[in-house]
């Protein structure tokens, strides 16, 4: 049988990883899902990336997720006239409308909605926390702080204002335009960064048009507040702990890192844990004992997956680093605790007819030595209702569709197989999982195969079947 781990991978793509070989090496090492960010690089950068994991994915026989992340909207200061200054505590300094170049004393804050938010006492981060700012006065056109943490300040480094929901959109003008051609390509899922509000992802899913997967990025404090209504709104999560981290207290982001996998393992929506994971791999060869425990740590509470930024796409050892994570996520898996965990830990199921056939195939699972549980599928709902019962075997989800193939390349235990073959006949659906689970050597002749599907067949949103077979 093979050994593939039921957590998966994303690997972002940058200068260190864009040729042909390294992505076919990741891809090799364990990762699942290629994002690429749109913060970085062209359009013609991220079509050649595309195009590679595209001829990756047909040279392999196997679908390959592709996750496109927005920029968002940044909050950055202006341009100095020395290109930086030093700021002491104690010091006051100026945020305001001039578009002159700033000094010692004042910058250009080219962010007219932040001035009708603000209010004393607030405070500003700047350069990912490093300097802190707390509001002295303020007007129309103009922020007066003193300086609570110093440090150097250079140009163009980011603003955060943890105590405020911005009047602003998650989608800028070049996210709209990033979208649309990332939507043209073909991508699979769509990171949708700073969602601070509901709002944000129906605004975004009106431009989606069910044409890739929405993975909200919960990277503001606001949005915590919205929790259960953007996990149910979303397609999957992402914990973007970097500037969740510098608009919250440090100890802070584990608590709500485990909030938000409970919310979304409730929910049955994917949840990569994502920034900083093995950050130490940008310029070392291994990770850090601290390092290796927080990708652990994101296994034990069952997450879908683990995402690598920089560390793959621009660090001296991608390849390497793909290759620790895979050998982490391997070595928890096999630990009796992981299992009991997620037995602690999984949710009860709904009232439902799809609830009730999920939780019973990973009941049948537990009682009998079955080899793989294979969902029929359109959608790849009910492939991810099994996944958020974290059964011990495998879930080959089979389905007529490329893209629901792809999209369940990111889910927990899922291994995606498109079928070209059509199910009209329940003689033919067993025979197609018998020979899929062979042929992909997730069991042997005479094992033992639980299958879900719908009936009428290939009807969406009708999973009512559960059939156990042996392998002829």
């Amino acid at each position: 049988m093979p050994h593939t781990p039921h957590a998966k991978i994303v690997a972002t793509l940058g200068p260190a990883s864009a040729s042909e070989q390294v992505i076919e090496e990741l891809y090799e090492r364990g990762v699942d899902v290629f994002r690429l960010n749109f913060s970085h690089g062209t359009h013609e950068d991220h079509k050649a990336s595309f195009d590679i994991i595209r001829k990756l994915e047909r040279k392999v026989e196997r679908p390959i997720g592709v996750l496109m992340d927005l920029q968002g909207p940044k909050l950055r200061i202006s341009n100095f006239k020395d290109g930086s200054i030093q700021l002491k505590p104690g010091d006051t300094f100026r945020l305001d409308s001039d578009s002159s170049k700033g000094d010692t004393s004042r910058i250009y804050l080219p962010h007219p909605e932040i001035f009708h938010v603000i209010s004393k006492s607030m405070s500003l981060l700047l350069d990912d926390g490093k300097i802190h700012l707390k509001v002295l006065h303020h007007a129309k056109d103009y922020i007066d702080t003193q300086v609570i943490v110093g440090g150097t300040l250079s140009n163009h480094k980011g603003v955060n204002i943890p105590d405020v929901k911005l009047p602003i959109s998650a989608l800028t003008e070049k996210d709209k335009k990033d979208l649309a051609y990332g939507l043209k390509l073909g991508v699979d899922w769509v990171a949708l960064s700073f969602v601070q509000r509901p709002k944000d992802i129906l605004e975004a899913q009106k431009l989606i048009k069910g044409n890739a997967g929405l993975i909200s990025k919960l990277e503001k404090p606001s949005a915590i507040e919205h929790l259960n209504e953007i996990v149910e709104l979303s397609d999957a999560i992402m914990v973007a702990r970097g500037d969740l981290g510098v608009e919250m207290p440090p100890e802070e982001v584990p608590i709500i890192q485990k909030r938000i996998i409970k919310a979304c393992r409730k929910a049955g929506k994917p949840v990569i844990i994502a920034t900083q994971m093995l950050d130490s791999m940008i310029h070392s060869p291994t990770p850090t004992r601290a390092e290796a425990s927080d990708v652990a740590t994101a296994i034990y509470d069952g997450v879908d997956a683990v995402m690598l930024s920089a560390e793959s796409a621009s660090g001296h050892f991608p390849v390497e680093t793909v290759d620790m994570m895979d050998r982490i996520i391997r070595r928890v898996e096999e630990d009796p605790l992981y299992r009991k965990l997620l037995e602690v830990s999984r949710p009860d199921p709904q009232e439902t007819v799809e609830d009730a056939i999920t939780a019973a195939a990973r009941k049948v699972a537990q009682t009998l030595p079955i080899s793989a549980i294979v969902a029929f599928t359109e959608t790849g709902a009910t492939p991810c209702r099994e996944a958020r019962e974290r059964p011990e075997s495998h879930i080959l989800a089979l389905t007529p569709k490329l893209e629901t193939a792809r999209r369940l390349s990111l889910v927990w235990g899922i291994y995606p197989i498109v079928i070209e073959r059509e199910i009209e006949r329940t003689k033919q659906m067993v025979e197609t999982a018998c020979f899929h689970a062979l042929h992909k050597k997730f069991a042997n002749k005479g094992d033992l195969l639980v299958i879900t599907a719908g009936i009428p067949l290939r009807t969406p949103g009708t999973s009512n079947f559960l059939r156990i077979v042996k392998v002829q």
